[in-house]
């Protein structure tokens, strides 16, 4: 039902491989600039670059669906 809404609501399942690809250099990106951030608020950034980690594989399952719902 969630995959029908948002292929309805012209998602493809490219554009969510591809958000999925670009959330893994957002989150690589965030870890190198945790390196950079002052040792108090290394923690935090860190925790960020993690939790953004996490993305990846939940959008490129969507993306699967999307891909068989085509």
């Amino acid at each position: 039902m969630v995959v029908r809404l948002l292929h309805r609501a012209g998602l493809r399942s490219t554009h969510a491989q591809i958000t999925s690809l670009a959330t893994i250099a957002l989150c690589v990106g965030l870890w190198v600039r945790a390196k950079t951030v002052d040792q108090t608020q290394r923690g935090n950034a860190e925790r960020r670059a993690l939790f953004v980690g996490l993305w990846p594989p939940m959008i490129w399952l969507i993306g699967d669906a999307l891909k068989d719902h085509e």
